[in-house]
């Protein structure tokens, strides 16, 4: 089975669903705006992913699911340049140092994060072509996609649903002025103590996004968090240039300090 297509006429889930109802062993190419995705089945089962530029060796994988930490990645590399993923992971567990379980464990969910990143891609074009099996080295997986499906299908709805919300990056947040709003019945995420850090007019949401390394659906349920909170507005960028991110709040004016805005300011400059 040889299939090529656009995006805008043969979405994601109907490509999926395809090629796993069909059991088909070959490789799916996407070419997005700015980005390249292969996937590889075997069977209709998902085998390996790569998206992007995104560094996809053994070490930054088993990195990415907190097996290891970034400088223990960084030994591995230094200490296998030469080996492939499957070489790197036989060296690991016949050391001792993890189980196969935790390395298949890691690539299972390290895939189910990029598949979901598939799920967004409204653009660009497609093609599979039968029988191209994974890259040499690469330790192939053999995933079931049915419960996957169902859940970047969600994931889509709320994508769908935040884009409306937030529909550009490039917008920033100012935080609103609520007086007598009391700062203790304020619960923030972890994610959402990162974001609020940098809310300022000078700082865009793609910006913050990078700054705080998240995606953009990451990014827009966050702010949507905030702005249902009440907390945040969206505005106008102004200021500093669009390459800079700048951690400065704005200055409050005296009759401001009861505002929710300064109690907030001086709760995140005491963590």
């Amino acid at each position: 089975m040889s299939l090529r297509g656009n995006l805008r006429d043969f979405s994601i889930t109907q490509l999926l669903n395809l090629i796993n109802l069909a059991r088909k062993s070959g490789t799916l190419v996407i070419e997005g705006p700015g980005e390249r995705a292969q996937v590889v089945f075997r069977d209709g089962k998902l085998a390996h992913a790569q998206v992007g530029n995104d560094a996809h060796d053994l070490p930054a994988i088993l990195q990415r699911s907190r097996k290891i930490t970034s400088s223990q990645a960084h030994i591995i590399r230094e200490r296998t340049a030469h080996m492939s993923d499957k070489e790197v992971g036989l060296l690991l567990i016949n050391g001792g140092y993890m189980t196969q379980k935790d390395i298949i464990d890691s690539l299972q969910l390290y895939s189910a994060e990029l598949v979901r990143r598939l799920f967004t891609w409204v653009e660009g074009v497609f093609h599979f072509e039968q029988d191209i099996p994974a890259p040499n080295g690469k330790i192939p997986l053999h995933m079931d996609l049915e419960n996957q499906i169902i859940v970047s299908s969600r994931q889509l709805r709320e994508w769908e649903h935040l884009q409306e919300e937030i529909p550009s990056l490039d917008m920033s947040l100012k935080f609103t002025d609520r007086p007598g709003t009391n700062l203790r019945n304020i619960n923030l995420s972890v994610e959402e103590w990162r974001v609020v850090r940098y809310v300022n007019p000078k700082n865009t949401m793609r910006q913050i996004a990078h700054a705080c390394r998240m995606n953009d659906i990451e990014i827009r349920r966050v702010v949507y968090a905030l702005l249902q909170a009440g907390l945040v507005e969206i505005t106008r960028p102004g200021g500093t240039p669009p390459a800079m991110v700048s951690r400065a709040f704005p200055v409050a004016k005296k009759e401001e300090q009861r505002s929710l805005v300064n109690r907030l300011i001086a709760r995140i400059r005491s963590i």
